[in-house]
């Protein structure tokens, strides 16, 4: 392993190698990233649901999901190599009068920034989703844009165009510390020696706080366990029955295989590293999957697993420079959205980090908001 890069990486799912082509794109030196597993995206990106929405409550997300979603749709012209966007549509079920004059508000402002969204009768919602119980429900927000990604794909493709552009990879490499000299982030500290590099871009997803430990910094970043199920084969689950996410239960399915992917975000989770099953958690998941869709009744559970989402005191990712260390950069804390911003995120701190203005104004996810006092909150969640 080389001792010296232009760049360090820290983290190797898709963020970290998402922001490795995009740096290398912009000739920005020697790039070597580091992943502690024997694999890329063995953490949180091989446990994603692979949903990809621009539905969000506040403009930095819409925007920059509505980036990523260009860039998943042309991948290949992007990247050079393949990877299926399947745009199925993203369906939010609404019950309560609350909760459609939030979704409302949320849809004016979508609209005003181009994204083809559309508010949904009862009716229209049936035929889209004929198998949903409609018990309840008083309107649906619908996106056709949005869809589903296979993050291994999109994972893979950014990992080979990224290779072809020099960057280096070291797997089994755990950092154990980053020199920090007069201010100024210095060398990274592994578990096969020190590598000397004048910038640390931290993407180490839900390990991201530990990171910024490592430089005196403090990143509101906490990892929670979020637990999916899938079934087996399902004759009524057509390709293209939409994501659908039920606002009130938090229930989310899509199509998965031949069956369904069911998840559901437990709020009493406290947070920690810890990624055990709980077969309570799946049968909740189960139970509150049945009353939206009966069908679901004669299924037969296939698989489940956990993984961690990272998570920030707004639900909004921290992206830029970290102020008190120079040479420290944040690509982390998306809050169950990293597979589908990695593009976005990764495209512009590659331009931020080049000395370039942005594409997009992303100063809303500064690392700074938290002591200015500036948070907004991301009230559309998963």
């Amino acid at each position: 392993m080389r001792m010296r890069a232009d760049a360090i990486i820290i983290g190797g799912g898709i963020i970290g190698v998402a922001t490795a082509f995009y740096l290398a794109r912009e000739k920005f030196g020697q790039i070597l990233l580091l992943e502690k597993e024997p694999l890329l995206g063995a953490g949180a990106t091989s446990k994603a649901a692979g949903g990809i929405r621009a539905q969000f409550s506040t403009r930095v997300n819409v925007e920059m999901s509505m980036l990523s979603e260009k860039v998943f749709t042309g991948f290949k012209e992007e990247t050079g190599f393949d990877a299926l966007y399947d745009k199925v549509g993203y369906m939010f079920l609404l019950q309560s009068d609350e909760e459609v004059i939030r979704f409302r508000a949320s849809y004016e402002m979508q609209k005003s920034l181009g994204l083809d969204v559309a508010m949904l009768e009862p009716s229209e919602i049936a035929m889209r989703a004929p198998h949903v119980s409609l018990e309840g429900i008083q309107a649906a927000a619908f996106c056709d844009d949005d869809g589903l990604g296979d993050p291994h794909e999109f994972l893979t493709g950014y990992e080979k165009a990224a290779r072809k552009l020099g960057v280096e990879f070291a797997f089994d490499t755990e950092v154990t510390g980053i020199d920090v000299k007069q201010g100024e982030v210095a060398g990274v500290r592994t578990n096969h020696g020190t590598i000397s590099c004048p910038l640390v871009i931290n993407c180490a997803g839900p390990h991201a706080g530990v990171v910024a430990e490592m430089v005196g910094a403090d990143l509101p970043v906490v990892p929670v366990r979020r637990q999916i199920v899938t079934t087996g084969e399902l004759d009524f689950v057509k390709p293209s029955f939409p994501m659908v996410v039920d606002v009130k239960t938090g229930l989310y399915c899509h199509k998965e295989s031949q069956g369904m992917l069911l998840g559901w975000a437990d709020k009493s989770v406290e947070p920690s590293f810890d990624v055990s099953l709980d077969p309570d958690y799946t049968d909740h998941i189960l139970e509150i999957a049945l009353e939206r869709i009966p069908q679901l009744e004669q299924a037969e559970v296939g698989n489940e697993w956990t993984g961690l989402y990272e998570v920030t005191p707004d639900h909004h990712a921290i992206i830029g420079w970290e102020p008190s260390v120079n040479g420290m950069f944040h690509i982390a804390g998306f809050s169950g959205h990293g597979f589908m911003h990695a593009p976005a995120a990764g495209l512009l701190s590659a331009e931020i980090m080049s000395g370039k203005k942005p594409t997009l104004d992303i100063s809303a996810v500064s690392p700074t908001r938290f002591g200015q006092g500036v948070m907004v909150e991301e009230t559309n969640v998963i």
